[in-house]
């Protein structure tokens, strides 16, 4: 499942971090990858220990604390802290599948990653080029979305940044691991919560309604790992 969620973050959150990053270091980002990605990745990212990405980061998590949309899609369990990465003219990242697992700073505990998430901070405008591809057995869908916009997609997909020809591409990104691992099983939970809203709002808490709901739990409960 690949889900455009719009307006995680409001435009002054946008500005505001642009401004914080636009004055801040950069280092390759080739340091966060194993030795397949390192030979596709050509950008730059904010080091992931610096007090900027931490804080940044607790901003964009608490965004999607508040997003009923980003938990009906990914049923979050743990996430990696969001890190931020810069594309300029030239720079690009290849096709390449994100690792399963991933240490957690100050955590003792690998995570599995079953989504992956781009969070857009510069307006398509401002750069041409840096298109997100996603491929999957439709074909491959480009992406190319509003700052403060969020896309999520399973983290199985090979996928890869197309080369920017003017500007920069401004990005956070991460990584959930889901109480559901299977992403066909979020998928179906993800449409019967969303039809669940629509029905609540036309009709209330009828009785066909709680039974829904409780059809939903309950696959929730036999599917979920926590």
């Amino acid at each position: 499942m690949m889900l455009h969620i719009p307006a995680v973050l409001t435009r002054d959150q946008v500005a505001t971090m642009r401004a914080q990053l636009d004055q801040s270091g950069w280092v390759d980002g080739r340091a966060t990858v194993g030795p397949q990605g390192a030979q596709v990745k050509h950008n730059r990212q904010l080091p992931e220990a610096s007090p900027l990405a931490r804080e940044l980061g607790q901003v964009v998590l608490a965004a999607l604390a508040a997003n009923p949309m980003f938990f009906a899609a990914a049923l979050p369990l743990r996430i990696v802290p969001p890190l931020f990465n810069r594309y300029g003219v030239g720079e690009e990242y290849g096709a390449h599948v994100d690792g399963a697992v991933r240490q957690v700073p100050g955590s003792p505990l690998p995570l599995r990653t079953d989504v992956s998430a781009t969070l857009f901070l510069s307006e398509p405008e401002e750069y041409d080029g840096g298109e997100l591809l996603v491929m999957d057995t439709y074909g491959a869908h480009e992406v190319k979305l509003a700052a403060g916009d969020l896309v999520v997609y399973p983290s199985s997909s090979v996928h890869k940044v197309e080369p920017v020809t003017r500007g920069e591409r401004i990005c956070s990104f991460f990584w959930v691991q889901s109480m559901v691992r299977d992403d066909a099983r979020r998928s179906m939970l993800l449409d019967l919560d969303q039809n669940i809203q629509r029905l609540r709002a036309r009709l209330g808490d009828c009785e066909e309604l709680v039974g829904l709901t409780s059809h939903y739990h309950n696959l929730l409960r036999q599917w979920a790992e926590t």
